[in-house]
């Protein structure tokens, strides 16, 4: 029996610029890339040289830590440069692609038949475990502990998201298989969205259907969790992006890794915001060539317009990543008594403009904060759109203070960056929330190492 979980809390921010449902051809591209920041807690050791010659599946690069969880290379060509920062930290792998691509043949196998190791093996061995990530630290997961729980959600209900729906039609056998071969691994559970009316996601086999019915994150998958199975200290759950389980279906349907998925294009600045079929570390000028005017000042986001991260048409698609967001940058915009007038098109969170009469108005939104930082405001401002079972506010000031206990006992463990997205856009004090909760993600590990 399918359960549906009610959320109250939350917002949804509309945005104008959605990605129609029509599938546009990205520009011809020959340069691509994969890179170790895309995947959270990995420190990447390079297994290639510039000038070898890859095939789709060959490993580009090792997790020192976990050296048996290895990343793929998502096109077939030559390397042609491994670009590093400071400390001679890896930044990319680039590589040249082939025109006609060549594959690793790992063998298609029947799922119904392996093991949870048998699972396990075959993912770290086409290096693609590496895309699945776990709770708590929020970061890419290590193969030697099991989950109590793997939690998928296809719910994606943030500023101008791809529709999982969309990008589900012809991958729909490769998604069930996917979903099954989790399954051998631990319980599995798949959260949608009261509108989601697929078949493909509401009648799917061997794993728990729950669904969310609330506004914005109830598609984050540390919402889901927390009104399903919280995290305790010392639990692990695994979580997976619903078109890493599609990559996972098709390894063991074909017995080859095809890392090409669907995202949206979208944004106010986006000529035709559409959807495209891309690969993995594909080049950003590939992808907006001709749909943006470059002599206006826009900003460019590698993911979505709540979590993504700065970038530019010379930089590649993030592995996780099922948007590029075009907006207005902000920078070049000088308004005559601004916070005196109106603003009937302007958004407000706390009904500062008359906005607020416009339910459902799409506005043009750009990357200005809008004021200065400030000391924080314990105004319950993050409860309202933090649908947790924890106390926001107070977890942000024991991460800011590095008090580790009480980190711990306000629910550090349940929560990622991204569940601070919308608490962040609407924080008062101007706040980097997502940056905060990383940095303290990743002093708790540390500390428990």
């Amino acid at each position: 029996m399918t359960k549906v979980i009610k959320l109250r809390k939350g917002l949804d921010i509309h945005l104008k610029g959605k990605a129609e449902k029509v599938k546009m051809k990205a520009k011809a591209c020959n340069e691509f890339a994969l890179c170790p920041d895309c995947f959270p807690g990995v420190k990447p050791k390079v297994v290639v040289k510039e000038g070898d010659h890859v095939k789709v599946g060959d490993t580009l690069f090792v997790n020192k830590q976990f050296p048996s969880v290895g990343f793929s290379s998502p096109v077939s060509g030559n390397i042609s440069s491994i670009v590093r920062g400071e400390r001679r930290k890896v930044l990319q792998v680039v590589i040249n692609s082939d025109e006609t691509q060549q594959y690793v043949d790992f063998g298609a196998k029947d799922v119904k038949t392996l093991s949870s190791e048998d699972v396990i093996n075959s993912l770290l061995e086409a290096g693609i475990f590496g895309y699945i990530n776990q709770l708590p630290y929020a970061i890419s997961t290590n193969p030697e502990v099991l989950p109590k729980g793997i939690f998928i959600s296809a719910l994606r209900d943030k500023p101008l998201a791809c529709d999982f729906e969309f990008e589900l039609i012809g991958n729909e056998k490769d998604f069930q298989t996917g979903l099954t071969a989790l399954s051998k691994i631990s319980k599995t559970y798949l959260g949608i969205g009261r509108n989601q009316c697929s078949e493909s996601l509401r009648r799917v086999d061997d794993v728990e259907v729950n669904i969310f019915d609330g506004p914005c994150p109830a598609g984050n998958v540390g919402v889901q969790i927390n009104h399903i199975d919280p995290v305790n200290k010392g639990d692990v759950v695994w979580t997976v992006d619903p078109t890493t389980v599609i990559y996972i279906g098709r390894l063991f349907n074909t017995g080859k890794i095809n890392l090409v998925h669907t995202i949206a294009i979208a944004g106010s600045e986006v000529h035709k915001p559409c959807y495209m079929d891309v690969f993995v570390g594909q080049k950003i000028e590939s992808l907006l060539e001709g749909n943006i005017s470059k002599d206006k000042n826009i900003r460019i986001i590698n993911g979505n317009v709540l979590t993504g991260h700065k970038c530019s048409l010379d930089d590649y698609l993030d592995a996780h990543a099922s948007e590029v967001t075009v907006i207005p940058e902000g920078d070049d915009v000088n308004e005559l008594f601004g916070w005196i007038m109106p603003r009937f098109n302007q958004y407000s969170v706390n009904r500062s403009y008359f906005s607020w009469l416009t339910r459902g108005k799409e506005y043009t939104l750009d990357s200005r904060i809008k004021g200065g930082k400030r000391h924080m405001i314990m105004s319950g401002e993050y409860d309202k759109v933090l649908p947790m079972n924890i106390f926001g506010e107070y977890l942000i000031k024991a991460i800011i203070v590095g008090d580790i206990d009480k980190m711990e006992a306000l629910g550090i463990y349940e929560v990622s960056p991204e569940d601070f997205a919308l608490p962040e856009f609407v924080d008062s004090s101007k706040l980097e929330l997502q940056s905060i909760v990383r940095n303290g993600l990743d002093m708790l590990r540390k500390e428990n190492a």
